[in-house]
């Protein structure tokens, strides 16, 4: 297959994929092109996008890439997007979410320890919307429950890994610039996890990160490395 119709034909598996799609899946996809053909072809069309001014860009989140729209272009989505969704994270599920972001492997006893408040339902709705999933048992008595985030919660904030979340050095520095990093952020088309309509990272963002700042004071301010893990889980759904 030549390099334009390589180039054509990933973009086509972008725009139907409703995810981020990652090297090795489409190395499965076009088996006669090679890994370093592929990725050329994507850097390709992410600056054919950059180059015409696109109102959509090619964005590697999730260990993979996606086409979302620009965020030059964040104020025309939210003007078109004028019906509100009721599917919204709740601050309280934002804050549960960003303390197991920072504290994964975590058991819901140690959450609830930090927000001082029962936590069952919320992690319930988390797994269902598929971005929390078990991921393991402490090897303590009672074997508690593991909790970590999911691919879907990379797909779902624009992250890359985990490695892209900030740490509490960054969130200070962020106090007099939290919009124009919210603004920054690209929109994610199609739907959310869990099957809601909203495709606007920018206003749950700018949630997030005043959940995660909270979350980052009561955690103590950095991630934690993982806790020993006796058995995996898969995620549920």
């Amino acid at each position: 297959m030549e390099d334009q119709q390589l180039k054509s034909a990933i973009e086509a598996l972008l725009f139907i994929g409703g995810g981020p799609l990652s090297v090795e899946r489409l190395k499965g996809i076009f088996e006669d092109a090679s890994k370093e053909q592929l990725e050329a072809q994507l850097q390709t069309l992410k600056a054919d996008y950059d180059a015409r001014g696109a109102g959509v860009m090619l964005a590697e989140v999730a260990n993979g890439y996606q086409l979302a729209t620009c965020p030059e272009q964040a104020s025309w989505v939210r003007k078109f997007k004028t019906v509100k969704v009721t599917t919204r994270l709740s601050r309280p599920a934002l804050e549960t979410l960003a303390i197991i972001a920072y504290k994964q492997p975590v058991t819901r006893p140690e959450i609830e320890a930090i927000r001082g408040v029962n936590i069952g339902g919320i992690t319930r709705n988390l797994m269902e919307r598929r971005l929390v999933k078990i991921v393991g048992k402490k090897d303590v008595p009672g074997k508690p429950m593991l909790y970590g985030t999911s691919v879907e919660f990379l797909q779902y904030f624009g992250l890359k890994d985990l490695s892209s979340l900030p740490t509490l050095k960054e969130f200070q520095d962020l106090d007099a610039g939290e919009d124009a990093m919210v603004d920054a952020l690209p929109v994610r088309p199609g739907s959310e996890p869990g099957g809601g309509e909203d495709g606007s990272l920018q206003e749950e963002a700018s949630e997030a990160l005043d959940a995660a700042d909270t979350a980052q004071a009561e955690v103590g301010g950095e991630r934690t490395d993982g806790e020993e893990v006796t058995s995996e889980a898969s995620r549920p759904g």
